[in-house]
């Protein structure tokens, strides 16, 4: 592929060069964005709800190495243009979650998201991959306001339960012990374990079901006043982004 733009050279930017430091400051800057969303949305599910979804996030940016292997594997010129155009994971932030609902529920929070664009959804979770691997992906693009302007910027957001995320990690280690490709033994008894945790997550979210069904019963019973108030921040929320559209509401 003919590119004109500057090409990567791996020992220049190890020193650390003017141009890569930029556009880390840019993908390190949307992981910040991204990670202060999500605990905002935390926040609000334990204050409102007593339940988090969210039971930890990890962030990373992909080392130069890994970003130049992949161009080439892709066959594409190795430069800062192909970089930030073509290569969709070069930031990446995974969010763990409890039960296999609060994935879906995740999503759907940043659909609803008016600062972020999602470009690309993937759900490995109704199609896993043939390795087994099981998780929802979504590339989008964050809004990066610098001094010079704002900048849109691709994050991939990985969402997994517990259970998915310890297959993934362990996979991840198998797989890089074998530089000819995962031996056919090894790989049937991955997918064999990947069908088990499948069963795992859906028997412990219906117990997770059930035990939310019975507090939220046992609230609404003997905490009356409690719940009152959480219906009314709710109606507080909504009238706060209706008149933030520029609309005018008032609390019926």
């Amino acid at each position: 592929m003919k590119d004109n733009s500057i090409v990567i050279n791996l020992d220049d930017i190890k020193n650390g060069t003017a141009e890569f430091k930029k556009i880390m400051l840019m993908y390190n800057s949307a992981l910040k964005e991204i990670e202060t969303k999500v605990n905002i949305l935390s926040d609000e599910f334990q204050t409102l709800y007593k339940y988090n979804p969210i039971e930890h996030i990890k962030t990373r940016v992909k080392t130069p190495e890994s970003i130049i292997k992949k161009m080439e594997r892709k066959g594409m010129g190795v430069t800062y243009n192909n970089m930030v155009n073509y290569i969709n994971d070069v930031a990446g932030i995974r969010i763990i979650c409890s039960f296999l609902p609060d994935i879906y529920r995740i999503v759907e929070m940043f659909e609803r998201s008016e600062d972020l664009k999602i470009i690309e959804k993937k759900d490995y979770i109704k199609t896993p991959k043939a390795s087994g691997y099981s998780s929802f992906h979504l590339i989008v693009l964050v809004p990066v306001t610098f001094s010079n302007g704002t900048v849109d910027v691709k994050v991939e957001i990985q969402i997994r339960t517990i259970a998915m995320d310890f297959w993934a990690s362990l996979e991840h280690k198998i797989k890089y012990k074998y530089e000819n490709g995962v031996p056919k033994n090894i790989s049937k008894e991955l997918i064999s374990c990947a069908r088990m945790i499948n069963k795992l997550d859906t028997k412990m979210s219906k117990l997770g079901e059930e035990t939310m069904k019975q507090l939220t019963e046992s609230m609404e019973k003997n905490e009356p006043e409690q719940i009152n108030q959480i219906k009314l921040i709710e109606k507080l929320e909504k009238v706060l982004l209706m008149n933030s559209e520029g609309k005018k509401n008032e609390i019926r």
